[in-house]
């Protein structure tokens, strides 16, 4: 079978095709594989020190292929968590200087927002520039075949192991103002070219490593939860393959940043989540994670919230913590024997495993270990479950839920999550 690694890249490579280039020097072959799409790109990126290098030979890159970019070189990026703002600011360079093609270097947030722009900027004029109206599943691919009209080909250089925005049909886009994150879900939004280079990820502070790496856990998971039927068996080889990586792999690179092979890992791991959202969705934690914008990384409350709705779900998803536990106990995070345990005992003991490995990565385990906490997150986090938006979230869930049974469910599921206390979730069997 290979180790976790030659599985993961045997993964993606099904999957994608020439369609994805990773691994280390996959920058290499940028600009020949990006002429097909156009002789004027529009390029955006951060501008921060440490991404200096990788846009100098971006650009270097396209204009040896004779690729013209525009607006003078590299367009300032999304700050994190995609604000709206800097969609609508992105969507105005596209307008003002229309490229062939969009080519987009950074984490998920930038990739994000420049999906959202690209929709903007086409679908304004003709449908609306409103972006809340393609919030959802499905708003974009509907307008786009009503009006006849094509997004422009959108190129993404990941440089960050973590939302897997290169790979996927997800724009996440925050109304800062209001402290809530919301999701474009299409198919159209799919970069149809995308890059990652593995050691790109090297100059990553830990804060941003340990995110990603509860990021490529939680999508993983997440869809594993709810797997079933024609899906299950691949969830199940995506989640393992994940969860062997991301915990043999972060606490190596917390202690050497700069481990290549490591590096290689937690991008592959980040990579199989990608790949994850695309077979099934995420539920419950990504639901939450939305109401914490303004006080974590996403990959982060995602992660915290995770062991939480494991002990909700639990008689739905034994299979599931069998088997991913089983990688927490081959490491050590689980010692009690997980063969004779079922329901509650048995996701109790993951949820331990789970919060033990984040304990010892230095990731906080409860919302409480998150700076700025307060009620009204909690709150928050409640009244947006409730949002028509976000519906997919509750019936993704292994154990669905209606808008009207938030308040007694996901109420306890949250207070445990600030507290740590596991007692207090209550299932439907209670």
């Amino acid at each position: 079978m290979g180790t976790s690694k030659e599985r993961a890249a045997a993964l993606l490579k099904a999957w994608k095709g020439d369609a994805y280039c990773f691994g280390f020097h996959a920058l290499a072959r940028l600009g020949s594989l990006s002429r097909p799409y156009g002789s004027k790109a529009l390029v955006v990126s951060s501008q921060a020190p440490y991404m200096q290098e990788v846009n100098t030979r971006i650009l270097s890159q396209l204009r040896h292929a004779g690729i013209r970019v525009l607006a003078g070189g590299i367009v300032l990026g999304a700050r994190p968590n995609a604000p709206r703002e800097d969609v609508y600011r992105l969507e105005s360079y596209i307008l003002h200087y229309r490229p062939d093609c969009l080519l987009v270097a950074g984490g998920g947030s930038g990739i994000d927002a420049l999906k959202g722009a690209n929709v903007l900027a086409l679908l304004g004029g003709a449908v609306t520039p409103d972006i809340d109206f393609y919030f959802g599943t499905g708003a974009v691919g509907e307008a786009l075949q009503k009006t006849g009209l094509k997004l422009l080909p959108l190129i993404a250089v990941q440089t960050s192991a973590s939302s897997g925005a290169h790979l996927t049909k997800y724009a996440n886009i925050t109304d800062p103002a209001a402290g809530q994150k919301k999701l474009i879900v299409d198919e159209a939004l799919v970069p149809p070219l995308s890059f990652f280079d593995y050691s790109l990820s090297a100059s990553m502070p830990p804060a941003v490593t340990i995110d990603g790496a509860l990021d490529a856990l939680s999508h993983t998971f997440e869809v594993f939860c709810g797997a079933s039927g024609e899906t299950y068996a691949l969830a199940a080889q995506l989640a393992e393959t994940a969860f062997d990586l991301v915990i043999e792999y972060t606490p190596v690179l917390l202690k050497d940043p700069h481990n290549l092979d490591a590096r290689e890992a937690l991008g592959l791991a980040a990579d199989l989540g990608g790949y994850a959202i695309m077979i099934g969705g995420t539920s419950g934690a990504h639901l939450t994670s939305f109401s914490m914008v303004d006080i974590a990384a996403h990959g982060t409350a995602c992660g915290i919230m995770n062991p939480y709705y494991a002990v909700f779900y639990s008689t739905a998803i034994e299979k599931q913590l069998h088997l991913v536990g089983g990688v927490l106990a081959r490491q050590g995070y689980i010692t009690t024997p997980l063969e004779g345990l079922r329901g509650r005992g048995l996701a109790v003991a993951f949820a331990e495993g789970m919060i033990r490995f984040a304990r010892s990565i230095h990731a906080p385990a409860t919302l409480k270990d998150l700076p700025g906490f307060t009620e009204a997150h909690l709150i928050r986090a409640l009244q947006a479950a409730k949002d028509p938006q976000l519906e997919m979230k509750l019936k993704n869930m292994p154990v669905p839920l209606s808008a009207a049974a938030v308040d007694t469910y996901m109420e306890p599921i949250l207070r445990a999550g600030a507290t740590g206390d596991l007692s207090l979730i209550k299932t439907l069997e209670d």
